[in-house]
């Protein structure tokens, strides 16, 4: 079982995940954008959409430092551990919140407007349903674990099979002592992994940096003079009197 649950399911959703987007590319090109409903409701998605996208950065970036770097290279580098978990706690629990609040105005806008919640779509809700179940997953972790609890070093274990399974590597045995809710979270990426290349977060790979700040709808500027609209029809009518008289 354990090997079942750390190191094929790994290697599954992975599989999943590159053929997937392929698939996606070679096939649904056209469905490869973000599906935005920002013509249906604006307000609730100008507040919601970049506290989720930031508080996704941050906690993103929180768990490449947390799972790619070495706890052997940030000491080497004169970072004591005390800091370097005091900053990891803290900053995922800001970015967390902030991400939070978020997905809470970006799920609530699903409900809240009749018109999103007709162009919603059944793998959306997927969506939402596994980035809710994740972001409690990991705020339950970072927060009642390491926050308020007496704290668990995931860099001496789940960090190492982690790294372990893109070496061709995976050590199940650091998996199994690790916390209930800390392998349900690493569960629950994977599985998230197999199912991204399946909904819009492929845009995710079209997306310039310039997307974090500019305009929801990108409007083009005219350039020249505004041409002239077709004349009123009492103008038209006007017009055409004289000719009508002359040909009597």
């Amino acid at each position: 079982m354990n090997t079942l649950i750390w190191v094929v399911l790994p290697y599954a959703c992975l599989t999943v995940f590159v053929a997937g987007h392929v698939w996606r590319w070679r096939h649904d090109q056209f469905g490869w954008t973000t599906h935005t409903s920002q013509l249906l409701e604006s307000r609730l998605l100008r507040l919601g959409s970049p506290m989720f996208h930031l508080g996704a950065f941050g906690v993103i970036g929180g768990h490449a430092m947390g799972l790619l770097i070495p706890a052997s290279l940030t000491g080497a580098l004169g970072i004591p551990e005390h800091l370097y978990h005091e900053v990891a706690v803290w900053g995922g629990t800001i970015t967390g919140i902030v991400m939070v609040a978020g997905l809470v105005l970006l799920i609530a806008r699903r409900f809240v407007s009749g018109r999103i919640r007709r162009v919603t779509t059944g793998m959306d809700k997927v969506l939402y349903a596994f980035l809710a179940a994740m972001v409690v997953l990991g705020m339950t972790a970072t927060v009642g674990k390491n926050l308020l609890g007496s704290g668990y070093d995931y860099r001496e274990t789940i960090a190492v099979w982690f790294r372990g399974v893109f070496w061709f590597h995976p050590r199940t045995e650091l998996m199994t002592g690790a916390p209930l809710v800390y392998q349900l979270h690493a569960i629950g990426g994977f599985l998230f992994l197999a199912l991204w290349p399946f909904t819009r977060l492929v845009h995710v790979w079209s997306a310039p940096l310039a997307y974090l700040w500019r305009p929801y709808v990108v409007y083009r500027a005219r350039r020249g003079p505004v041409p002239a609209g077709p004349p009123a029809p009492a103008v038209v009518r006007d017009a055409e009197r004289p000719t009508a008289r002359s040909a009597h």
